[in-house]
């Protein structure tokens, strides 16, 4: 031990000194010229006169793009996780409090008590680095919603489901372009025309967020009772039929002219022919689902997944109708082997609604500005709007379920699953903010609408199994 300690020292000393000396050596040598071709392309490095403190490195590198990305992620985190878990606790989705987080973090609070921390942390510059890593997370969120379709339990209760899903979208979205008229006027942004304003109304009252309500189901342990499975196919099919509509609208407003419109849905139809009758029954041969082992799909086949959602996404985002929409049509093809899906649903799922979605949830809040209801009437048209939404979803899904033959108890539960909204009503919103569609006064409102009617579900289930105990219906019967 001694001698090797000896050794260690002898070789430390011997070439401290000689890179000692070298350093010495080369503080004499000529500085290098800014004509140097060699140097060309090359920023110098601020001289030591800079620093004008201990933290001022500190600080500068902390506004450097990574670290304040870092920054960012960290905060996010920490608020959606806190709040989440207090939804959490008293008995609401957590994506609820991870949604209403995002807003927290956004000028509706941190922007308003302390702005100048809200001007560190999210300055607007550093915004379009959060925005893409929030847009890969909902592209991977909506490959699991695909998922977690299935096609084959959809065509087995598919009357059913068709008949109550569509029902249910066609009453919301014709409230919802009911009152884009009375709205159009006063809260459209300026050279908005009234179609595509309309029909983003439309769609927004319309959509049901078929994870939530699954994660819902599932906390209650009613997801294999019928009321359940049908809110699950309902659920499904309303998501599908929403997402195609959403991308009509999508490429409507893309368009300039009915042949631009007409050519883009036809590259729509021609991408869904292509993905649903070529690409899917090619899956389970090119990935060898058949002969994979029990642990899961091997790294050639978990690249392949990968390479699907992109270039899904990659090409609907070409079209014009968005990549999310792309990663959703990869996610509904996937070969229907369970252990496969499920495989998949685990590892991404895990890594986007953990990561990935909290940032989605932040950069919506950073939008949603509660600030510009600054009056009377904006709260009442919010007001309204949360009621029509109600009214649309929750009405329409019960008289129409209560007429294929449910009792009003579980007609009345359905009726509040399918009006579930949360983070997939954030994402149509976001499209239509993107779009120049929805301003951000309207973005506002449409954003406590989805918050309210998904905090809504939870209350309106209890209501309906107090009265099913006492044999009452939920709602009164004439």
């Amino acid at each position: 031990m001694k001698r090797t300690i000896l050794i260690y020292l002898a070789l430390l000393a011997l070439f401290g000194s000689g890179i000692f000396f070298a350093i010495r050596q080369g503080q004499h040598l000529p500085a290098p010229s800014a004509e140097n071709p060699l140097a060309a392309g090359v920023t110098a490095l601020p001289s030591p006169s800079d620093t004008t403190s201990l933290w001022s490195p500190l600080s500068a590198n902390l506004k450097e793009p990574l670290g304040r990305l870092l920054l960012q992620v960290i905060v996010i985190l920490l608020a959606t996780r806190a709040v989440g878990a207090v939804f959490a606790r008293c008995g609401q989705p957590s994506v609820v409090g991870e949604v209403l987080a995002g807003i927290l973090l956004g000028p509706s609070l941190l922007g308003w008590l302390w702005p100048a921390a809200s001007g560190f942390i999210f300055p607007t510059e550093s915004l379009g680095v959060l925005r893409l890593l929030s847009q890969i997370g909902v592209c991977l969120f909506m490959f699991v919603v695909g998922l977690e379709m299935d096609l084959n339990h959809l065509r087995q209760k598919a009357h059913t489901a068709v008949l109550v899903s569509h029902i249910g979208i066609l009453v919301s979205f014709f409230l919802g372009v009911v009152t884009a008229l009375f709205v159009y006027s006063n809260y459209s942004a300026p050279g908005t025309s009234f179609t595509p304003f309309a029909l983003f109304m439309g769609i927004a009252m319309s959509i049901t967020a078929f994870p939530v309500l699954a994660h819902i189901l599932k906390e209650r342990g009613i997801a294999k009772t019928f009321l359940g499975s049908t809110a699950l196919t309902c659920a499904a099919v309303n998501d599908a039929t929403a997402w195609a509509i959403l991308a009509f609208v999508v490429a409507t407003a893309h368009a300039g002219n009915f042949a631009i419109t007409a050519f883009y849905l036809a590259l729509v139809v021609v991408f869904v022919a292509v993905m649903l009758f070529v690409v899917r029954p090619q899956l389970p041969r090119w990935l060898a689902v058949e002969r994979l082992e029990a642990g899961g799909p091997k790294r050639g086949a978990m690249a392949a997944v990968l390479l699907l959602i992109l270039a899904a996404a990659l090409t609907t985002e070409l079209i014009g109708i968005r990549a999310l929409f792309g990663a959703f049509l990869a996610g509904v093809v996937m070969p229907q082997k369970k252990e496969f899906r499920e495989y998949l649903i685990v590892r991404l799922e895990n890594f986007s609604s953990l990561f990935l979605l909290p940032l989605f949830f932040a950069f919506s809040g950073l939008r949603t500005h509660v600030g510009l209801l600054n009056d009377t009437t904006s709260w009442l048209v919010c007001l309204a709007i949360i009621a029509v939404a109600t009214l649309g979803k929750l009405g329409g899904t019960m008289v129409t379920a209560r007429l294929t033959g449910m009792n009003w108890n579980d007609a009345f539960a359905l009726g509040a699953l399918m009006n579930t909204r949360g983070l997939v009503e954030l994402v149509a919103l976001n499209i239509g903010y993107d779009l120049g569609i929805l301003p951000p006064r309207i973005f506002a409102m449409m954003v406590l609408m989805a918050l309210v009617t998904t905090f809504l579900t939870g209350p309106l289930l209890n209501l309906a199994e107090r009265a099913k105990r006492r044999g009452a219906p939920a709602v009164a019967t004439s």
